[in-house]
């Protein structure tokens, strides 16, 4: 891309230039190399290029800089192109600041100084980064417009959507100026919102979720008819499955109905998974293992829905909902599980337009000065709680229970505890809802007492239940009573295997009544409920994989 710059910064001249000949000499062909000499220069040349149109793809800037240090501007820089890959040059001294800085920053790469030979320290990491750089949709879309209604269900759907699938868009209200404009150019009026105009200048109107995906770059159409893997589903589990699968050179396929990563892929901030100290968000989490198995050619498949298993030695089929299918010699189930429905009069009709499943984050600067309410006591629910209070001036967490012991880790109940404007309702539900385009009040009910009482808010966020997502998989494998898939031991009863069961052996550990079908996360009956362990069984199920093609 003409147009993308590189950017280095340091404040030693030698250094600075050094690091430019470098790149140009590698890179000069393609790219634009900008370099500058401090945190504020460089700052300024950033403001230039944007103000002009044009993009940056990779940021270099030395940890030690006076007056605005490396990790400063790189965060100041997040600003302007939050894109951008971002790279720390640092001494060997400095390394637990680059360190640091991976989570301060969402730092993708630390340098250290010095590099020679380039081909061999420098050029690979840059090379890693500008193709994940390029191969971003947000790189090709990055202007793409949503036209819509400020208290519409479908609007939100089709925002969510993209803010999930981390596809950057502008949000216009039809009834402003801009966005009616915008419609009556493309020929439509309100009663076509929401209406989304792609970069080329093509006005999908009340578009379904495949439109939109075909649209912003997202593949929906699987390139073969034939895979060694085939993992349905893309939260942590399935992504995990989906980059040791295809690192080992297996040929991978992920499907994915909605969004790659699932409830995890939605939390504000994940503050207790390995190597992150200060936290990542869930999409931060999310993007890395997609361009992880992206790299690895793990191919990902999105808005396509499995809607059944048909084995026929030696694959199995996986059927579409559109009646097309793909075949693969093993099968991953990663489907995870969903928000329970909330159950109370007259929230049904509001879901969208007040009332949220899930941290529904895209919503939160909407929230600023007003106050919402959070039902869940587990560490979803805390996790949205702690992210909302940066918002709104009021955050109610309401729970069943008598406190959030029982379902939330500690760490965020001690943040809980010490945010001013967070509070706990123990001993409560909702028991309705009502307004008329949008949520206006809620009524609660105090379980120990029976007292009911209204309370104004437009805004109901729900983190309740984990009901897994089996039913279309009927009589096809073994659940439990809730729907979980039983796998391994568990599906031996007095010694004896499943009925039906074909091969001389006992099923393996995370293996389904089907064989060659393995179940992997939240889905499967008596897994542990955290993103860590889903990441963990993605992984193990590869390896069992791996044992059942050589068993074969």
């Amino acid at each position: 891309m003409q147009n993308a710059a590189i950017l280095t910064v340091d404040d030693d001249p030698s250094v600075s230039r050094s690091v430019a000949r470098d790149l140009r000499r590698r890179y000069g062909d393609r790219y634009r190399v900008i370099r500058a000499e401090s945190g504020s220069t460089a700052l300024d040349a950033l403001r230039e290029i944007k103000l002009r149109g044009e993009q940056v793809a990779v940021l270099l800037a030395d940890y030690r800089m006076p007056g605005m240090n490396g990790i400063e501007f790189l965060e100041a820089a997040m600003d302007v192109f939050p894109l951008a890959r971002r790279v720390l040059l640092t001494a060997y001294a400095d390394t637990d600041a680059a360190i640091n800085a991976i989570n301060i920053v969402d730092l993708d790469h630390y340098l250290l100084k010095p590099w020679n030979p380039p081909e061999e320290k420098l050029y690979p990491v840059l090379d890693a980064l500008l193709d994940a750089w390029l191969t971003t949709p947000a790189v090709t879309m990055p202007e793409t417009k949503v036209v819509g209604h400020r208290w519409s269900a479908r609007s939100f759907a089709v925002r969510d959507f993209l803010a999930r699938n981390l596809v950057p868009y502008r949000w216009l209200r039809a009834d402003e100026a801009e966005g009616a404009r915008l419609l009556a150019a493309a020929g439509l009026g309100e009663a076509d919102v929401p209406v989304v105009i792609t970069t080329d200048g093509k006005a999908l109107a009340r578009p379904t979720e495949t439109d939109l995906a075909a649209h912003v770059g997202m593949a929906t159409t699987p390139a073969s008819d034939l895979y060694d893997l085939a993992v349905i589903g893309g939260g942590p589990a399935g992504l995990g499955a989906a980059v040791y699968g295809a690192s080992e050179g297996l040929r991978t396929l992920l499907v994915e109905q909605r969004a790659t990563g699932g409830q995890a892929g939605q939390s504000s901030r994940i503050e207790n998974y390995l190597g992150f100290p200060d936290g990542v968000s869930g999409a931060q989490l999310t993007d890395r293992a997609r361009r992880q198995a992206q790299k690895f050619n793990a191919e990902m498949l999105t808005t396509r829905e499995v809607v059944g298993l048909e084995r026929q030695d030696p694959v199995t089929l996986l059927r579409f909902s559109d009646d097309t299918a793909v075949a693969a010699h093993t099968v991953v189930l990663a489907t995870g599980v969903s928000y329970r429905l909330l159950d109370a009069p007259g929230l049904a009709d509001l879901t969208g337009r007040g009332v949220f499943y899930g941290s529904a984050a895209i919503e939160a600067p909407n929230c600023s000065g007003e106050e919402i309410y959070i039902v869940g006591g587990a560490n979803s629910a805390g996790q949205g709680a702690v992210y909302f209070s940066h918002f709104a001036r009021k955050v109610h967490i309401l729970i069943r229970g008598d406190d959030l012991t029982r379902s939330m880790s500690r760490y965020l109940i001690d943040q809980i505890e010490g945010i001013a404007n967070i509070e706990v309702h123990p001993n409560t539900e909702v028991v309705g809802g009502e307004g008329r385009d949008h949520l206006e009040r809620l009524t609660l009910c105090d379980r120990r007492s029976g007292r009911v009482a209204a309370v104004p808010t437009s805004w109901l966020f729900v983190f309740i239940g984990a009901e897994p997502r089996t039913d279309w998989l009927g009589d096809l494998v073994a659940r439990d009573g809730n729907g979980f898939v039983l796998t391994g031991s568990d599906l031996l009863a007095d010694g004896l295997r499943p009925a039906g069961w074909a091969p001389s052996r006992d099923p393996y550990h995370l293996e389904s009544s089907m064989p060659g079908v393995f179940v992997a996360g939240d889905v499967r009956a008596g897994s542990v409920k955290r993103v860590a362990s889903a990441v963990g069984e993605g992984a193990m199920a590869v390896s069992l994989v791996h044992r059942y093609l050589e068993g074969r």
